[in-house]
């Protein structure tokens, strides 16, 4: 009988998680905490270099990496999942956009954390196209635009930062802009449902001035990044994140409904077949979302023609199905459910976030219907 060996990245991660994360992720979330420790402990470990390219210094691994990652930091802290998701997704565009060498090896160092900064206060969850502006001036490139949000906003190192395009046709263009760019500015500190550690905050450019080697890929090209890049790393690792949520409400309510009592029936909770049916369909349903998600990335790994459709339906099955086992957590744990150290309602508020963050489940919905119909997606 064979074995397969657990590779290495996880073996350090289960060491950062038991000695930094797990601790933090109760006061991460209660005090809406940027979670600083995890991450640098993240980035000693190497683990902020796993997209990284070899020749730069970093792991050199890929999609399957990355949302096996962020699924077990998820079921600890789902900010800190957030954050190193939105790390690597940014991370995937500087490197396949051939970014500048110094930040490229920054990040493989573990010194240097970045982001996306996509989604726009003119065009809403539609992340792909921007309404803010890149012009020239004196030599330079000025942006200006309103961000809705971006992970970690004033506590990364630099932003993925989309535009129109400066001279050409075209839906966008990316830039690498330095967090510490003047004229940056972060009107209100994020204070949300859940993800409460993850500084997801409005953005503004007013005249921020950069260099033209800034741009990442072509101008114009932003649109194919994108789609090409940065959509399936994005898909499978908040659905990653959505799957880490449901296992950890899942196992957290089934050790609730086993060591409670009912006392005066000489009976525990998991006694009681209508709470053992609740645990069991919690149980299908994640297990359902976590096969979806293999699925997604063996389908884009072996470039399957249905590749981009698992893509599209990862994140939208995941979201939709963690906002189910959350409520059947909160359900089955009953009043102790709205008590902190019972835990669930923390994964409760967590799982809120990804059916709204862009791509939004509903968006993802049109999508999915337009591509089973053989209708172009866009357009």
């Amino acid at each position: 009988m064979t074995t397969t060996a657990v590779p290495s990245y996880l073996e350090k991660l289960e060491n950062v998680i038991a000695d930094v994360v797990a601790p933090s992720a109760m006061e991460v979330d209660e005090k809406g905490i940027f979670p600083r420790a995890g991450i640098e402990a993240l980035g000693k470990a190497g683990l902020l270099s796993l997209v990284s390219a070899k020749e730069v210094g970093g792991m050199g691994e890929a999609h399957r990496a990355a949302t096996l990652v962020v699924e077990r930091l998820a079921r600890e802290c789902a900010s800190t999942a957030m954050i190193v998701c939105m790390h690597y997704s940014g991370t995937a565009v500087i490197e396949s956009a051939n970014g500048p060498r110094d930040v490229r090896e920054a990040i493989a160092a573990g010194g240097h954390l970045t982001t996306l900064a996509f989604s726009e206060a003119g065009s809403r969850s539609h992340f792909w196209a921007p309404v803010s502006t890149a012009t020239r001036s004196n030599g330079h490139i000025q942006l200006d635009a309103r961000k809705s949000w971006a992970t970690g906003a004033g506590q990364v190192n630099s932003y993925v930062w989309s535009s129109r395009p400066l001279n050409v046709e075209g839906a966008s263009t990316l830039w690498l802009v330095p967090a510490e760019a003047s004229g940056l500015r972060i009107p209100s500190p994020f204070n949300g449902l859940g993800l409460r550690g993850n500084y997801s905050s409005p953005v503004t450019a007013e005249k921020v001035m950069i260099s033209k080697e800034a741009m990442l890929g072509q101008d114009g090209g932003g649109f194919d990044i994108m789609m090409g890049t940065v959509l399936p790393y994005f898909q499978l690792m908040t659905a990653a994140i959505s799957t880490g949520i449901m296992e950890a409400a899942t196992t957290k309510s089934a050790a609730h409904v086993s060591n409670t009592k009912l006392e005066h029936l000489s009976q525990a909770l998991q006694d009681l077949p209508t709470i053992r049916a609740y645990i069991a369909r919690m149980c299908i349903k994640t297990d359902m979302a976590h096969a979806l998600l293999l699925d997604a990335l063996n389908a884009l790994e072996q470039n399957q023609p249905n590749a981009m459709l698992r893509v599209l339906e990862v994140k939208a099955a995941a979201g939709e199905a963690a906002t189910e086992v959350t409520d059947l957590a909160m359900r089955v744990c009953g009043g102790a459910a709205f008590r902190k150290e019972v835990g669930v309602e923390r994964h409760f508020r967590d799982a809120r976030a990804a059916t709204v963050m862009a791509p939004t489940t509903d968006v993802l919905y049109d999508f999915i219907g337009k591509a089973v119909c053989g209708m172009p997606l866009f357009g």
